[in-house]
């Protein structure tokens, strides 16, 4: 029960439909399901959550597994105490679940990062100093920026994916002689398109480049193999993957960053050091200095391990879900959605949409305060494919996203529908106030301060 439904009055708006999602067994269980929200009428309703694309809510499957790793906690490697040596084992053991469920190469390294941020940035500092980085501006800003811009070859966003291969193989054919990395997306945390991975792949190997796959919002909801895809680099989130415990992965080819400086200087990158030298060592240590997130790798190896158990279901759910928003939005007046290849290119939950005369600020505001719906508003850290998107609307500098997940129902998309109906018919119920947070009720009685849970 949540801190806010034990302060709240105890009617609902709707029925919990967590209790029948939970019945069906079919997909992994997330915390929080049975959170309740406080509207601006004075009711409570069951949160519908519309932002999975920015973080995910953790897995009942990961709490468990980090409360049973918590008893014996201790910092990993080059300790001979029971407990190190058990959470040693938990450790590595969590690098070769990561390594299986991205079908990684036997000989590919899987190196604990924070997140998907911090894996690129970390590549990039291992990427040759002459070599040319290719990159669309359709990247989120994690895969777009951490290349030295007078080394990167920016590519507008494709109109299809025949033209995202063709634009690659293209800028290729023009790239200086030397290494050459290509950058791609897996899936559009805007708009949820899946990129031509392997296509591209395929025109890069054949140029002699690299590739980089930024799979944050694509492998939690679709499988992706490394060998099949023929891609040399995999950079993901823990917390996209519904293990919000601060690990994420750079998995891949070890040339490159055997070959690096160290990501973090100090101790367990270390193979030895005297007064006047330092001896770095190789593999996934080089780049994993200090006490590691050991409890994070082990939440993004028990959310991997699960979300591969239930893959087939995950998909079946997600996309069942999919069309219902879709077809649903499609239906109202005044409400237009974006795409990048088409509204016939497959794509994971996400949806981008204006509403015409709202702004998208307070679009969200009005969701949640009037429905209980949380969804994202403004240009999702990926500010050139948004001005891209919405380049013909000048009414709207930015947009609304609703990307739904294994917390999302039926009757969350249905309410979901039939608010941005309402919202884009009527406009919101109450009059809003612009804050430093955006937008809220100019009248609210919403208790909107956090108790301290500590």
């Amino acid at each position: 029960m949540s801190i806010l439904s034990i302060l709240e009055p105890a009617s609902t708006t709707t029925p919990r439909p967590a209790i029948a999602r939970l019945a069906t067994g079919s997909i992994p269980a997330t915390v929080g399901s049975d959170l309740l929200v406080p509207l601006a009428d004075g009711r409570v309703t069951d949160y519908a959550n519309f932002d999975h694309g920015a973080s995910a809510p953790c897995l009942e499957s990961v709490r468990a597994s980090v409360e049973a790793a918590l008893p014996s906690y201790a910092s990993v490697h080059r300790g001979n105490g029971y407990a190190s040596r058990i959470t040693t084992q938990w450790y590595e053991r969590a690098r070769a679940e990561v390594h299986a469920f991205v079908g990684a190469r036997a000989d590919d390294q899987v190196i604990f990062t924070r997140q998907t941020t911090d894996a690129l940035n970390l590549l990039a500092r291992a990427v040759p100093v002459d070599a040319t980085v290719i990159v669309f501006e359709s990247e989120h800003h994690a895969a777009l920026l951490p290349w030295p811009a007078e080394r990167t070859v920016r590519l507008a966003a494709p109109s299809s994916p025949a033209e995202a291969v063709t634009r690659v193989a293209d800028a290729l054919r023009q790239a200086p002689e030397g290494p050459r990395l290509v950058v791609i997306t897996g899936a559009s945390n805007v708009t949820g398109e899946i990129f031509p991975i392997a296509d591209i792949a395929k025109v890069a190997k054949a140029h002699g480049a690299r590739v980089c796959l930024d799979a944050a919002q694509l492998a939690p909801h679709r499988p992706v193999d490394i060998a099949t895809l023929d891609v040399d680099w995999v950079a993901l989130s823990g917390h996209k993957l519904y293990a919000p415990y601060g690990a994420g992965a750079l998995i891949g080819r070890s040339d490159w960053l055997d070959a690096a400086d160290p990501y973090l200087h100090g101790g367990g990158a270390t193979h030895a050091v005297t007064s006047d030298t330092v001896v770095w060592t190789t593999g996934p240590a080089r780049h994993e200095g200090g006490s590691p997130n050991v409890i994070g790798a082990i939440a993004l190896a028990s959310a991997c391990a699960a979300i591969s158990k239930h893959r087939d279901a995950i998909e079946q759910h997600e996309r069942s879900l999919l069309a219902r928003l879709r077809a649903g939005l499609a239906q109202i007046d005044n409400v237009t959605t974006y795409s990048i290849f088409g509204e016939d290119a497959d794509r994971v939950g996400t949806v981008c949409f204006t509403v015409a005369g709202l702004t998208s600020t307070l679009v969200s505001a009005a969701l949640s305060a009037e429905y209980g719906i949380g969804v994202r508003d403004g240009k999702f850290c990926a500010h050139p494919l948004v001005g891209h998107l919405l380049s013909g609307s000048p009414e709207h500098g930015t947009a609304v996203r609703a990307s739904l997940g294994l917390g999302t129902t039926r009757e969350h998309v249905d309410r979901l529908v039939d608010a941005v109906r309402t919202l884009a018919t009527s406009g919101p119920r109450t009059e809003y106030t612009e804050n430093a947070h955006g937008c809220q009720p100019a009248d609210d009685p919403r208790d909107l301060q956090a108790p301290r849970i500590w």
